[in-house]
């Protein structure tokens, strides 16, 4: 998944936990591309892209508009032929826009292995040293030449993904990822998918303490050894990054859909939290979809609660003639704690989309409005 950095994402936010700064020379040269090449507003967001937006309409799939509905329930990309492989360049160097991009994600368990491919390929060639890579640990891929799944859904390569948090089973993931990328460094990883929202409350506790006691050694390693340069968690729930700050020390949280125009529990707690402690957020700023004018809310329709909260909103967007999408875009990145967010489009006309979005102009009295009306938090920072 391929993202473009927002400048905070790599300042001191990002720096290593072990008494050195986060490397001001790539740092510097992160910034250069996106201030040289894009306007302020583009800058401030980062946009997770599938296979499907490299690729543009060569794979089709089914998203919600933020994370992939495929990526989180299982519709994933389809394996590539090698026609497809070759569309791949030319379709990057007919849309410099995608030159922009330099900060890029992935997991693992995106397409069951094929993202981390597919992102390796793309990027292989071009300098290391001008875009940045995170990846995930969490889950390991087991061969399955079966072509039956668990889980009943089409995987585009013979593997299922497997959870394993421990030490062994971090440094496993990590050295596999380097493998499918086909690449030599990742500099920011995340432990993917932990938590009660993905596990249950009844698996969770035990999961949570094999991270702490055994994979977080792993991630220290990884990152004082120089291997990372920055480790964090990607989830769906601000629950258990609370929990985990009370014993780790972490550079970045990916957190999707829980600090958005819709939501904004995160600043009664979360949020100072990582302000103290110098941790950035990556967001998710559409809720899975809603926020961009689809009916689904945390990768499933929306409860009646959920939409008529959104209408609301919609309605104060519409009297001030703003896009929901544009302020939802940029309502999250005013609070300092968020380094970026992650619209995800589903191709390149939506990433240009996207970016006339982010362009868009919003007059300080529609976040007036929404507070009166008491559809934002009273200490919410609002763009000015």
């Amino acid at each position: 998944m391929i993202l473009c950095s927002h400048r905070k994402m790599l300042g001191a936010a990002m720096a290593w936990r072990q008494g050195q700064s986060y490397s001001e020379d790539l740092r510097g040269r992160v910034l250069a591309a996106v201030d040289g090449g894009m306007a302020a507003r583009a800058a401030a967001s980062v946009f997770r892209v599938s296979v499907s937006y490299i690729y543009k309409a060569l794979i089709r799939r089914r998203r919600t508009g933020e994370v992939s509905a495929s990526a989180r329930r299982g519709h994933r990309p389809r394996k590539l032929r090698p026609d497809q492989e070759a569309a791949l360049a030319s379709h990057i160097e007919a849309h410099p826009d995608i030159t922009l991009v330099r900060y890029i994600d992935t997991a693992p368990f995106y397409g069951v292995g094929q993202a981390e491919r597919c992102v390796g390929d793309a990027l292989r060639d071009r300098p290391r040293d001008e875009w940045v890579l995170s990846t995930k640990v969490g889950r390991l891929l087991r061969p399955n030449p079966t072509g039956m799944h668990a889980d009943g859904r089409h995987h585009p390569l013979p593997f299922d993904p497997v959870y394993d948090y421990s030490y062994d089973g971090i440094m496993r993931s990590f050295e596999d990822s380097l493998q499918r990328l086909g690449l030599g460094r990742i500099d920011i990883l995340y432990v993917h998918d932990i938590g009660t929202y993905q596990h249950g409350a009844e698996a969770h506790p035990a999961l949570m303490r094999t991270l702490r006691e055994s994979g977080y050694r792993a991630l220290e390693s990884l990152r004082g050894g120089g291997a990372v340069r920055a480790i964090g968690i990607g989830v769906n729930e601000r629950e258990v990054l609370l929990e985990a700050m009370e014993w780790g020390q972490w550079d970045a949280f990916l957190l999707a859909g829980r600090y958005t125009l819709l939501e904004q529990a995160p600043l009664d707690d979360l949020l100072p939290k990582c302000v103290v402690a110098g941790t950035s957020i990556v967001g998710g700023p559409l809720n899975s979809g809603i926020l961009a004018g689809r009916d689904t809310w945390n990768y499933n329709p929306a409860p009646p609660a959920v939409v008529d909260r959104v209408k609301a909103i919609a309605a104060i967007c519409d009297a001030h003639h703003v896009p929901l999408a544009a302020a939802a875009l940029e309502f999250p990145l005013a609070h300092p704690a968020v380094a970026a967010i992650i619209p995800g489009p589903r191709n390149a006309e939506e990433f240009r989309a996207n970016l006339d979005l982010l362009r868009h102009p919003i007059p300080a009295a529609l976040w007036a409005d929404l507070r009166q009306a008491g559809l934002l938090h009273p200490d919410a920072p609002v763009p000015n």
